[in-house]
Order: C-alpha cells, then structure tokens, then sequence
C-alpha cells in the first residue's frame, strides 16, 4: 500500500521530533550497566570514564550485553586504567578475553591501550577523527566514544539503531546499502545538548522496546512518527540482503591427556584467524580451506581414539572438527607447547572452538572448579 502524502510528512518531521520524547523516556528507564553514566549525572555534567566506555564498546561488538557485563567488570578490576592495560602481559590479556570471540579485538585491544598510553599521555582523544587513528578503532566506535564519553555531536549507529531508524521511516533498502541513509536520519534527528545521551537511548529503545521480534510498540515514546508501526510492518524491518550459504570447513583436533590429567596444548601464531590464542594441536585448515580430518593430521604417534566431533560456527564458514584424544605417560615431553594441569586449563586462553573439542574428550575440564 503506498503511503499517503500526510504519512510521509509526519515521518520527515519526525526526523527533528523523537528526540525528546526519547530522551524523556530515557531519563525515566534507562537500563543499568557497569560501564555506563546515569543520565541523572550526564545532566549536571558528568562525563563518563573515556577508558570504560572504549574498553565495554569494543566487548560489545559481535556481542550482547548480557555475556559481556562479567567479562568488563573482571577486565577493569585486573587493569582500572588504560595504563594498567597498556602495561599488562599480552598472555594475560589473552586469557581475560578467552569466550568473547573474535580475537584480533582483544589484540588491537591491547595494542590502542598502548598507543593511548604512550603517544597521548594517557588519555583518549575527543574526536572522531583522533580515535578513528588509534589501534582497532572503527567508524562506529569512534562516533560511540565520542558521543558517549566526549558528549561530542556524533551520529551513532549499531544494530540496535539500525532497526529503530529503519522502522521509523520503513526504509526499504536493505542492509547493509541502507547504512548511509539511516546515519544520515540519525544525525539530523541529534540533540547537539545531550548526543551520548541520545545515542544510550536508542540503544535502549531498541534493546528492550523496538526488539525484532513482537517489539513493544504501546510503551514506544516516539510511536506517533513510526510509519512502521501505523502501517503494521514493524517486523518487516530493517530489510536484509539474502544470506549466502557459509562453507563448511573440516579438520581435526588432537587432546592429549597425561597421567596426572594435563592437557597438552600450544599457541596459535599471532596473526590471522584466532591469532595468538591457545590450541589443542591440529590440523592445518583456514577459512579458505579444509584441513586433514583424520588421524593421519595426529601430532606424533599415540594410542589415538576417535571421540566424536564438534562444530563451530564463525562469521564467515563453519568448522567440523574429528576430535580424538590419547592418554600419554607422566614424562611425556611438551615439544613446541606446554602441559596444562587440571587447575589451570579453566583459565588458559583457548577460543570457544577448543573448548569443545576439550570437552568432547575430556567432559568438564575446561570448567572452573568451585572451591571448598
């Protein structure tokens, strides 16, 4: 159905008017996190820690909130500054990262605590433009920190935005082409006074209201402009390019268990696909193709059995692995890696993917023991 002339002009002129509406509902309901600056305290001018609205945006990629509230708040119990950051042990950093995924963050992560520290003193720059030059900062972090932790007139747009906007005005483009347009509704609709403030509200309004599915239109506070919702085709929206099928990768894993119940592993190198994280060893398979998946890929000979296998899925293909596991002598030698004891496992930096194939043949060692 096509919309009418009125429709159309109380969409243009929303673009100006949800702001406040927004913000209002904001003040009232805004969500609680570790990271964030009520707006009770944005208001009478405080600004937040440049340093924990970086460190929770950068864990926040890829990431929901839900799974990354512990993981920041042990990040800035271990290093409280970016200078505690920039002076940690990579290794250590690694670990604390281990279970939130896509790794090269956790290394550019480390290498802007770095730059911060030493090439400005310690303290982040206030524009886009400076963060954008830093480690591992993008387009949309740079406009999140500086909006945020700078109060500076950024458009912000994440995927939560993405859907509020695109419903707003049912932009039929899909994504990611319709990327463009709704920054540029973004920046039009900005409140230059209270722009991190703006950007946490439609952070919220999308995470817990205009959710993707059954969103809560009746507790909207700009329901009145969304032409999505007056013309019921809110879970229409954003519209999404087709997805092409991910390849499927294959390979094999290889658990050795000593006697006293270490588990032999290594380190991955510390560039591409899961870079400088810890393995179980393996066969040689990329993103780009498959790896030998049989016990003829084992690391040196041993009594291997077959375990079963796992799968793991990454943005761009998914993995099989064969696992196969072998129990080895006390003075069996580590070569190229190490021996990690049952206490210690739990705690090495090992990705999602060779956590499972850990438990497939070892269920539970990679469990943190409950002490007492």
């Amino acid at each position: 159905m096509a919309r009418t002339e009125a429709s159309v002009t109380d969409a243009q002129a929303s673009s100006t008017d949800f702001s406040r509406p927004l913000l209002a509902w904001y003040d009232r309901h805004h969500r609680h996190l570790p990271w964030r600056t009520p707006p009770h305290e944005t208001l009478v001018g405080v600004l937040p820690d440049p340093y924990r609205v970086w460190l929770s945006e950068i864990m926040l990629q890829q990431t929901t909130v839900g799974a990354v509230k512990s993981y920041f708040e042990a990040f800035v119990e271990a290093w409280p500054t970016v200078e505690a950051l920039a002076a940690a042990e990579t290794d250590d950093v690694m670990k604390a990262w281990a279970g939130l995924g896509y790794y090269s963050r956790a290394r550019n992560l480390k290498k802007c605590a770095e730059t911060v520290a030493a090439e400005h003193g310690g303290r982040f720059p206030d524009t886009e433009a400076g963060l954008k030059a830093l480690p591992g900062i993008g387009d949309y972090t740079a406009a999140a920190v500086s909006a945020i932790a700078f109060n500076q007139p950024a458009a912000v747009v994440d995927g939560n935005i993405e859907r509020v906007i695109t419903r707003l005005f049912s932009i039929e483009t899909p994504l990611p082409q319709a990327k463009p347009e709704i920054r540029a509704r973004v920046a039009a609709a900005l409140p230059h006074d209270r722009p991190g403030d703006f950007a946490q509200a439609m952070m919220d309004l999308g995470a817990t209201i205009c959710t993707p599915r059954k969103p809560a239109c009746v507790l909207c506070p700009i329901t009145e402009g969304c032409t999505a919702r007056r013309e019921g085709t809110a879970e229409r929206f954003p519209v999404k390019a087709p997805k092409t099928e991910k390849p499927v990768r294959k390979g094999a894993a290889f658990v050795a268990m000593r006697a006293d119940g270490a588990v032999l592993l290594r380190q991955r190198p510390p560039q591409g696909l899961l870079g400088g994280m810890t393995e179980v060893p393996g066969s040689q398979w990329t993103a780009r193709q498959d790896g030998v998946a049989d016990i003829t890929a084992a690391p040196f000979p041993a009594d291997w059995q077959a375990v079963g296998a796992i799968r793991h899925v990454f943005t761009h293909f998914a993995l099989e692995l064969s696992v196969f596991r072998a129990e080895l002598p006390q003075n069996a030698p580590a070569g190229d890696g190490w021996w990690s004891n049952p206490d210690a496992l739990p705690g090495e930096a090992l990705p999602t993917v060779m956590k499972k194939a850990i438990e497939a043949a070892i269920p539970g060692a990679t469990k943190k023991r409950r002490k007492g």
